[in-house]
């Protein structure tokens, strides 16, 4: 970074706030999965929207490029810098502010910066749910989450990042502070500008707070692990669970028996709720506004239907909160066990909920011939068409030499993932690692709207280069 600079960003933010030398930056430059490291000229880290305004536009008057960070817990390349060392990083996790919390409008204002969990738990606090749920919720920040219009386990009843969104406060790649921090559910004038926000990955603008929805918490919440044939009868567990549950059934999770064996490997203190093991599983979670008799009556009613009809093969069902937490603990322990068993090559893609059964599989069949024994890792939120399909090496095979498939694996997915009108990226965004594929997948009429937005938010290019386009 020039001196000028460096002294101006000094001088905004204050000096313990401004990082310059490299073992300070360090750990603001290396992704999450610790795959890609960086360049930065600097690391700064503004306390208020003003500063990080003001910082926006003594970058944009060097043409500086600018990388806006949260909690760095992305999976795409998307919050780090590239190896130029041009970029300056800007951590937002100094604005970590509660603004307001609103019951009555069922709404809390928070600042970019704030932990996922702080939110969850302001919200309890004031006895509303914030139902935005991931497993990095410790760590990721709302302004990663809606940069990404993250999903989790919750969007089938609650909706993306995007849905749980009313407003947002955003500095422009001017250096403007646009304040569209509105609480309400109608706002019908002009152009949606907060949707463009959302998802965009910093590449249009910094987002520095936002207006959540609540909702009221749920007098009980229950899980069950079913034990299953098949995807396909996974799909019609799905299906009778809706019918029988409607808006009750809040999550609905799809792990194969090779997942839940990684667990059981990596992890042997966690719980084995069954003595036999069966080809796939449903973690499904009902929340209920009346009462914990009326929730465990739904549960048994519905898990019993899939039982009788021949639906499930068996079922588990948690008989109090703290067993209905290890069922999930299962469930979040999956990435955690593939990171413990070696490198994989791994997918976020979503598809239409019908077609999931055919396409795992038409791919599995497909990856199987041409790297045989390779192990599939499928699991993912079945209920709103996002999986994780993810390729390990066969058993003893060499990680890193594996990894030089990967190329080819990625080719024979995405075909598969666009045979069957689905998406490359369901939840984790485009960042730089997806950004060719994105190419590929979208019209060069879409691709060409993109381009104009960007050029036109963003007409100096430096807000996050080389994310998303």
């Amino acid at each position: 970074m020039t001196d000028a600079l460096l002294a101006q960003c000094r001088a905004i933010a204050g000096d313990a706030h401004v990082l310059a030398d490299a073992q300070d930056m360090a750990p603001f430059l290396t992704d999450w999965r610790g795959r890609h490291t960086g360049k930065a000229r600097a690391v700064v880290m503004p306390g208020t929207a003003d500063e990080v305004a003001a910082i926006v536009r003594a970058c944009a008057a060097s043409r500086t490029p600018i990388v806006p960070q949260g909690g760095r817990t992305g999976l795409v390349l998307g919050s780090v810098p590239d190896a130029s060392g041009a970029a300056v990083v800007l951590s937002l996790r100094r604005l970590n502010r509660i603004r307001a919390i609103d019951p009555a409008n069922r709404s809390i204002t928070v600042e970019a910066g704030c932990l996922l969990h702080e939110v969850q738990q302001a919200a309890a606090g004031a006895g509303m749910l914030f139902p935005l749920s991931l497993a990095a919720e410790g760590s990721c920040t709302i302004g990663g989450n809606l940069a990404t219009n993250a999903g989790g386990t919750a969007v089938l009843r609650y909706g993306n990042a995007r849905e749980l969104c009313l407003g947002l406060e955003v500095v422009t790649a001017q250096g403007e502070r646009w304040d569209g921090l509105r609480a309400l559910r109608k706002d019908n004038t002009g152009y949606d500008l907060r949707d463009l926000f959302i998802g965009a990955e910093g590449t249009l603008g910094v987002i520095t707070a936002a207006v959540l929805k609540l909702y009221p918490q749920p007098k009980a919440v229950l899980s069950s692990l079913v034990a299953l044939e098949s995807p396909r009868q996974a799909l019609a567990l799905l299906n009778l669970l809706q019918e029988a549950w409607g808006a009750a059934l809040t999550g609905f999770e799809l792990m194969s028996d090779f997942c839940l064996q990684l667990v059981a490997t990596h992890f042997p203190a966690m719980p084995r709720p069954f003595a036999a093991r069966f080809p796939q599983y449903a973690l499904v979670e009902l929340s209920s506004s009346e009462s914990e008799e009326h929730a465990r009556a739904l549960m048994e009613e519905g898990i019993g239907l899939a039982l009788t009809r021949g639906v499930a093969r068996d079922a588990a069902l948690a008989s109090s909160l703290a067993q209905g937490l290890a069922l999930w603990q299962l469930r979040e322990h999956i990435p955690l066990a593939q990171a413990a068993d070696g490198k994989n090559i791994k997918h976020d893609i979503s598809l239409p909920v019908s077609s999931i059964p055919d396409f795992i599989e038409r791919t599995d069949a497909l990856l199987l011939a041409a790297f045989p024994g390779c192990r599939l890792v499928t699991f993912g939120h079945l209920g709103d068409g996002n999986l994780h399909y993810n390729v390990a090496p066969p058993d003893g095979q060499d990680h890193e030499a594996f990894l030089a498939n990967q190329d080819a694996v990625n080719r024979i997915v995405y075909d598969s993932v666009a045979a069957f009108d689905g998406s490359i990226s369901a939840e984790h965004g485009i960042g730089a690692l997806k950004r060719e594929e994105l190419a590929r997948a979208r019209s060069p009429v879409e691709l060409g709207m993109m381009r104009a937005i960007k050029a036109a938010l963003d007409p100096l290019g430096i807000m996050n280069p080389g994310k998303i386009l």
